[in-house]
């Protein structure tokens, strides 16, 4: 059956799907769109107006992590462990990660001081709760890679890039989250999940929304 991923390239959502297509090693066609002018066709097969949207034939899946346990059931071997609670344990992580993607957005995009200071607390003491449940790694199940690290490597990227741009540090004391973030950000899945110029794209993205973090970009 053909895959094809509708994505938009800022997305982190979108960039979870690809990283578990290429773990999988799954054949997929990609498509682009600008959701600030997103066309026709996409506001008809999309029921939330958002990506990432996988077509599978005539049929479209919407939502990340629905996408993902597709991909994953449907293809040899298992990004979750077998083990019914731990897979329980992991979609509760994988929704955590989540949260942490919208309190980056706010952080991102705010012009409001205080706001933006929240965020920042609350994006480090989210870190903080990760850091204590984590154990030995490479990645969160241990040695296996799995469907939580295709959830928090699009936040680790984006995090180490706000950090190098602006200064905004949120990762600070927290070795073990720390390792894993660099173990995610080495892996080919995920250097592989955006595009070539997605660090410059993102970096004009802060400049466009003209946000504190945007006021903080390095010369």
């Amino acid at each position: 059956m053909d895959l094809e991923l509708v994505s938009f390239k800022l997305c982190p959502f979108v960039q979870r799907a690809v990283i578990a297509l290429k773990e999988k090693q799954t054949p997929y066609n990609i498509t682009y769109i600008d959701l600030m002018e997103p066309p026709a066709w996409f506001k008809e097969i999309s029921p939330l107006g958002q990506v990432p949207l996988l077509k599978v034939g005539e049929e479209v899946l919407f939502e990340s992590a629905v996408i993902s346990e597709y991909i994953d059931e449907t293809s040899a071997g298992s990004l979750h462990p077998e083990d019914a609670l731990q897979r329980a344990k992991h979609r509760g992580w994988i929704e955590f990660a989540s949260s942490c993607l919208e309190t980056i957005y706010t952080l991102n995009t705010t012009d409001c001081l205080t706001t933006f200071d929240e965020a920042v607390e609350t994006m480090k003491g989210r870190l903080t709760k990760i850091e204590g449940i984590l154990e030995n790694g490479p990645f969160f199940n241990g040695e296996a890679f799995s469907l939580v690290d295709a959830a928090f490597a699009p936040l680790f990227m984006r995090l180490d890039l706000l950090q190098k741009l602006t200064g905004v540090e949120t990762m600070e004391g927290l070795p073990k989250l720390n390792r894993w973030s660099e173990q995610l950000l080495q892996r080919e899945s995920v250097q592989q999940s955006v595009v070539e110029e997605f660090p410059m794209i993102f970096q004009g993205m802060l400049k466009m929304k003209a946000g504190i973090a945007g006021s903080k970009l390095k010369d």
